[in-house]
């Protein structure tokens, strides 16, 4: 069970378990009215305790945090996981291709990452992914396991305390080698899945820089400042060099690569319990590997 520990200092005392967990320990509201009806979801020197009971110096509020989740309810699917990291809070998990993360109504029999976690974390499962990433993305993915660890990790993403970058194979060579783009992304009109660069769409800010460059295809590094649908992509395709093999936003040729030539290959997170930077990375999968050939050999 993951847990949240405070121990009750002398400025802290006289105050009500409820402020301490909303303002010191940064529970929702919505978390802590779930937790307080259960039976060892909050405990004060290790007796349960009620949200409106005040506490003395020196005693110890515990929060088990998992105690009010509702489990994911998906089919135990077992498969190979290639997990990077864990602990009682998260886990980073190096996604393979073509892996959706979560059941859609569009292909409900399809085996997901979901069914695959929960065949590895157990019937008390609950799924919390953090950066989403298509299904026929690779690479580095933050899953929380629970709903506070969730939304600390999303309140992180796209700020310092919570860093991706990716490498991508495009074609052609963007001029200049490196940049921003700054283009607002929105809905294609007439799709369900496909987005389009909109003067009215949401803000979407993207880096990249060319690492190697070729006669057809270059290898790039991809920041992303923002997280919109597609973004990567969608970017890459608006200033004339679409990613290989992205049958969505530029040409498909499953010859070469049989989806979107994008991987996460590094990921910096501070862990929002311990602190800690947790720093990643994941090389390149076989299939983008083979493209970089026609890059060194032409």
């Amino acid at each position: 069970m993951a847990h949240l520990m405070l121990t009750i200092s002398s400025q802290q005392s006289g105050r009500q378990v409820r402020s301490l967990l909303k303002n010191e320990m940064g529970l929702s509201s919505t978390c802590i009215n779930r937790l307080k009806r259960t039976e060892n979801g909050i405990t004060v020197n290790g007796v349960r305790a009620f949200t409106n009971a005040v506490l003395a110096s020196g005693d110890v509020l515990v929060v088990q945090v998992d105690a009010a989740q509702q489990p994911t309810r998906v089919t135990p699917i077992e498969m190979p996981l290639d997990i990077l990291f864990e602990d009682e809070h998260l886990l980073v998990i190096n996604k393979s291709a073509p892996l959706a993360v979560i059941p859609s109504s569009l292909a409900p029999e399809e085996a997901t990452l979901a069914n695959g976690l929960a065949h590895y974390l157990g019937e008390d499962f609950s799924f919390h992914p953090v950066n989403r990433l298509d299904r026929g993305t690779t690479g580095l993915m933050i899953a929380a396991k629970n709903g506070f660890i969730h939304s600390a990790l999303q309140q992180r993403l796209h700020s310092g305390a919570f860093f991706r970058r990716y490498l991508a194979l495009c074609e052609g060579t963007p001029e200049p080698e490196s940049g921003e783009i700054n283009l607002p992304i929105g809905r294609q009109e007439g799709s369900a899945i496909a987005r389009c660069i909109d003067p009215d769409g949401q803000s979407a800010r993207s880096l990249y820089r060319t690492v190697e460059r070729g006669e057809r295809f270059s290898l790039m590094e991809l920041t992303p400042y923002t997280g919109r649908t597609h973004q990567l992509r969608v970017h890459m395709a608006a200033i004339g060099h679409p990613l290989a093999g992205d049958w969505l936003y530029g040409r498909e040729d499953r010859e070469l690569i049989a989806r979107p030539a994008l991987h996460a290959a590094f990921l910096s997170v501070e862990h929002p319990v311990t602190g800690e930077t947790i720093e990643l990375s994941a090389p390149l999968p076989a299939d983008m590997k083979r493209l970089l050939e026609h890059i060194h050999h032409g």
